[in-house]
């Protein structure tokens, strides 16, 4: 029997623009779930409930506002939840419902880079979801071009926000795009994606985009925030996780076959980053499967 994450159809038509759905219940009982339209979730009363977006597991607050992109895997489950009357509400709307040449134009800047980062899912500050929420509640009771006028404004006000914490790892995603407005990080970074299960070093990537080690190290910096080693690592965790959550291979197994030649670094890179073991990690995912 083949285990999978389960691919949904949802029930937007090609002549809507988006859907709205609310609904009060005990527990949350759909399994891990992808689908081809962008999610924005409001949940209410649900503390102790837990979330997994891509590869990111954290138990949730009495409040939370999450932004999925396309085709990264989530779910809402019950496990520590109390509450008897969990609320959520869910928009969902087409990944082409603005196009790129759209997007592209200065005054959507904010709403564009939004949705470069959902490709991970976007936590909300608790600030925000308290401000925004009675909108999104209300979205339903718009009608025609006045809800795709109150939608967008949602979505720029959730743009131009402070504290969005992003929660999975790039590569989780295989169709993440990231968009770094430079060839030569494009390069890179497709390199490694190609390549992440063999040595990379600086000096290889470096020589690959026509520069020093010196200046590609500040370089990388200045434009992703963080080190080339890293990204690197950045990249090997996401298909690691990918690795343990679709294989039964062994911890080693997949340390190695992810570029990392030491099983305790690769464990302890693992934990610093996902805060629990990789053991752990796919226990975490054990029973959130659907079988075919």
């Amino acid at each position: 029997m083949h285990k999978s994450i389960v691919r949904e159809i949802t029930p937007l038509t090609q002549n809507d623009c988006f859907t709205i759905f609310s609904r009060v219940k005990k527990e949350f009982n759909f399994p891990l779930h992808y689908h081809e339209e962008f999610e924005l979730n409001l949940i209410t009363n649900a503390k102790g409930a837990k979330r997994i977006v891509g590869d990111h597991i954290e138990l949730i607050d009495d409040l939370e506002l999450v932004l999925v992109g396309p085709n990264l895997s989530h779910a809402w489950f019950t496990a520590q939840c109390q509450s008897n009357e969990i609320k959520e509400v869910t928009i969902q709307f087409h990944r082409d419902l603005f196009d790129e040449k759209f997007l592209s134009r200065n005054q959507l800047s904010f709403i564009r880079k939004m949705f470069d980062q959902s490709a991970k899912g976007i936590l909300f500050s608790k600030e925000t979801a308290q401000a925004i929420s009675a909108r999104i509640v209300s979205l339903h009771q718009q009608t025609g071009f006045d809800s795709v006028m109150a939608l967008i404004n949602i979505l720029h006000d959730l743009s131009s926000s402070r504290n969005i914490r992003t929660l999975s790892e790039a590569t989780f995603n295989t169709g993440f795009q990231i968009n770094f407005n430079s060839r030569r990080i494009e390069k890179a970074f497709e390199h490694m994606n190609k390549n992440y299960d063999k040595p990379i070093t600086l000096g290889d990537i470096a020589k690959l985009v026509n520069m020093t080690e010196v200046s590609f190290s500040r370089f990388i910096k200045k434009r992703t925030g963080i080190t080339f080693i890293d990204s690197l690592n950045e990249i090997r965790l996401g298909h690691a996780s990918r690795i343990l959550i679709d294989t039964t291979n062994s911890i080693a197994e997949v340390s190695y076959s992810c570029g990392f030649n030491n099983i305790s670094n690769f464990n302890r890179l693992f934990k610093k980053k996902k805060h629990c073991t990789p053991k752990e990690f796919r226990e975490n995912f054990s029973g959130t499967r659907t079988f075919f």
